[in-house]
């Protein structure tokens, strides 16, 4: 009995430390009538809007409400849902997505929901124009690059280390001496040769943990980091550089092709390859690379400059379709000329042109395998812009909206992606 007594009490202590918090009680959905949130151009998507407390309806409940076509909704007012739901309407004369957004406030708080229909997307097509050197451009500066030897370094994480998974911090030499890429690697612990994928990064600045669960599938993987620093330093590091000399640093030399801070970037993408080739045991073959967000750019560039790229898997993919903003439509992240329609920004309209994830897309051939997701609610990377860059590709792809995503995914859409990698890289199938 005195046994079971100190059970129970153990248990109890335990519970209340294992407690999360999850989720609202208030939750706001804006829901359209077609299941898969599409409708053709001339066709009319109702919405119902309702906010629950707990699953039930919330009454004299004081909304904002913005509808119109996404980032340049024309419909913005305040209104007070008797009982907690409403109905409206939209529809749109040409492709794109019609957004509306709903923020409710109870007992002084601000509750969020939205919802992206989109009008014939498989139409859209981005504004940008390919310059007509870009590819030149960018074979000669990974001809410049090359001539800088790789010089790598590599260093065991034994801390990080599985018995299926040795597990490094390496880096190389990048665009000139001394410029370095700095990464996390990890290969296999069982001898033989094995498929590859590069893992590029999300914007910000942060350390890196390398992707040890694909490798234990039999892949080589290999995740660096952009901004020229060791990914292994504690936290405080890349705080202070991110509020510090790295702040906002996907503005930097935007207004010139060879000043641009993306130009090292996108070159050590390819120098990152050429590491996978000379000092891993890559068997030659399989080849993914794959990223969201700004990962999903350099996926997209790094899969165009470089054939050795097998398949590829943009995640909402930013940095697309920049020059959208100045027909007052859509624009990929960082938005750059979508507060002033480009006004004084001439030179910077023409240099982005060469960091414009389209015209990387432009240039993957039918050799490359593609797997494209990305969420209608999406507010950092726009739908209209992700989907534009789909229909750009012109060899095999895939596209796997979650329509209900923002700038984020589902457990389901990562498993989905990873089982796609998988797959491609011929480990799974």
């Amino acid at each position: 009995m005195k046994k079971l007594v100190f059970i129970l009490l153990a248990t109890l202590n335990i519970l209340p430390i294992e407690a999360q918090i999850r989720g609202n009680s208030i939750v706001v959905t804006v829901e359209p009538d077609h299941q898969d949130w599409n409708y053709r151009v001339g066709e009319t998507a109702k919405f119902t809007v309702e906010i629950r407390r707990s699953g039930t309806l919330v009454n004299n409940v004081s909304i904002d409400l913005a509808a119109g076509p996404e980032m340049y909704q024309d419909i913005k007012k305040t209104v007070t849902l008797k009982d907690g739901t409403m109905k409206l309407t939209g529809k749109m004369s040409q492709p794109g997505f019609y957004r509306v957004d709903v923020t409710a406030h109870v007992d002084g708080k601000d509750y969020k929901g939205a919802c992206a229909a989109a009008f014939s997307p498989e139409k859209l097509q981005p504004t940008t124009v390919m310059p007509n050197d870009f590819k030149a451009f960018w074979d000669n500066a990974i001809k410049e690059a090359r001539y800088t030897s790789l010089e790598p370094t590599k260093r065991l994480l034994p801390e990080r280390c599985t018995k299926d998974v040795n597990v490094y911090e390496v880096s190389f030499q990048n665009i000139r001496w001394n410029a370095r890429t700095y990464a996390i690697l990890c290969v296999p612990v069982k001898e033989g040769r094995y498929p590859a994928l590069l893992r590029v990064p999300g914007a910000g600045v942060r350390p890196y943990s390398g992707d040890v669960w694909t490798a234990s599938q039999g892949v080589i993987t290999l995740e660096i980091g952009i901004h020229g620093v060791p990914v292994t330093m504690d936290q405080k590091v890349y705080d202070d550089l991110a509020n510090g000399a790295l702040n906002c640093y996907w503005n930097y030399g935007m207004d010139n092709r060879d000043a641009s801070y993306y130009k090292r970037v996108i070159l050590g993408c390819i120098r990152a390859i050429d590491y996978i080739e000379q000092f891993t045991p890559w068997n030659g073959l399989q080849l993914g690379v794959t990223g969201s967000s700004q990962g999903g750019f350099l996926s997209l560039a790094t899969a165009g400059l470089d054939q050795r790229v097998t398949c590829y898997a943009p995640v909402h993919a930013a940095m697309c379709d920049y020059t959208a903003a100045l027909k007052g439509v859509a624009c990929g992240w960082p938005h750059y000329f979508y507060w002033n329609k480009g006004k004084g920004q001439e030179q910077a309209i023409e240099a982005t042109r060469y960091y414009d994830g389209v015209n990387f897309a432009r240039l993957i051939t039918d050799k490359q395998r593609g797997w494209f997701s990305f969420g209608y609610n999406d507010d950092v990377v726009p739908p209209t812009t992700a989907y534009a860059t789909y229909n750009t590709v012109t060899g095999p792809k895939e596209l796997s909206p979650y329509q209900a995503t923002w700038h984020f995914w589902f457990q389901e859409q990562w498993d989905e992606w990873e089982n796609w990698l998988l797959k491609e890289l011929g480990v799974k199938n």
